[in-house]
C-alpha cells in the first residue's frame, strides 16, 4: 500500500527546471524565426509596392506621350536622327528627339510645336530621363528620378503630306527602375507605336 502511494506521488510531479528551459528555448526560437520571416515579408511587400509605383510612373509618362503624338500632326524626327532613308522629316535610323504639332481645337498657334527628347549627355534634359517641351526651349522631365533610361529612340516614317504612308512613330525605351535606399532593381524594355489619328495618305 505504501509502495502504491509513493508511485502515485512520483507520477504527479511537475516539470523539472531543465524541461522548462528547453521548452522556453524552443518557443523563443520558433517565435524569433516567425518574426524574422514576417518582417522580411513586410519589407519585400513594401519594396514591391514602391517598385510598382515607379513602373506606373513610367507607364503613365509613355502613355501620355503616345496619346499626344497620336492626336498631333506634322511629325518631325529629323533632329538628332542617326540615319534616314525616307522623307526629310522621317528618321528610319532612330532619333533621340521627336517634334510635332499638338492637337488644338480653337485659337491655335500654327507655329506651336511640342518636343520630346532623351539627352544622354544631360545638357538639354536631365540625364537618364525623358523630357518634354511645349515651347522648344524649356524642357522638363516627365519620368521619375528612380526610372533610369539608358536608351530611348524614335523611329519616324510617313511624314511627307500626301504620301501613301500614314505618319507613324515607334518609340523604343530601355532602362532600369529601382527603389531609393534599396538594392531592388528591375530592367525594362518597352516599345510603343503612335499612328497619326488624322488621315494623311
Amino acid at each position: 500500500m505504501k509502495k502504491s502511494r509513493a508511485q502515485g506521488t512520483r507520477d504527479k510531479r511537475g516539470f523539472t527546471l531543465v524541461e522548462m528551459i528547453v521548452s522556453v528555448g524552443l518557443f523563443a526560437i520558433v517565435m524569433l524565426v516567425s518574426t524574422v520571416t514576417l518582417l522580411a515579408l513586410v519589407s519585400a511587400n513594401r519594396k514591391a509596392q514602391a517598385l510598382q509605383s515607379v513602373m506606373s510612373n513610367l507607364n503613365i509618362a509613355l502613355d501620355g506621350m503616345v496619346r499626344a503624338i497620336r492626336m498631333g500632326t506634322d511629325y518631325d524626327g529629323s533632329s538628332g536622327c542617326s540615319g534616314n532613308s525616307g522623307d526629310p522629316d522621317d528618321c528610319t535610323g532612330g532619333s533621340t528627339t521627336f517634334t510635332f504639332k499638338p492637337f488644338c481645337e480653337s485659337s491655335c498657334d500654327p507655329l506651336e510645336r511640342w518636343t520630346y527628347i532623351f539627352d544622354p549627355s544631360g545638357v538639354s534634359c536631365e540625364e537618364g530621363r525623358l523630357c518634354k517641351s511645349e515651347n522648344g526651349t524649356d524642357f522638363r522631365a516627365i519620368t521619375a528620378p528612380s526610372v533610369r533610361i539608358e536608351s530611348l529612340t524614335f523611329y519616324v516614317i510617313g511624314t511627307m503630306p500626301g504620301d501613301t504612308t500614314q505618319p507613324k512613330a515607334v518609340i523604343s525605351v530601355k532602362g532600369t527602375a529601382g527603389v531609393s535606399g534599396t538594392k531592388t532593381e528591375t530592367t525594362f524594355a518597352i516599345q510603343a507605336t503612335a499612328v497619326q489619328r488624322i488621315l494623311d495618305l
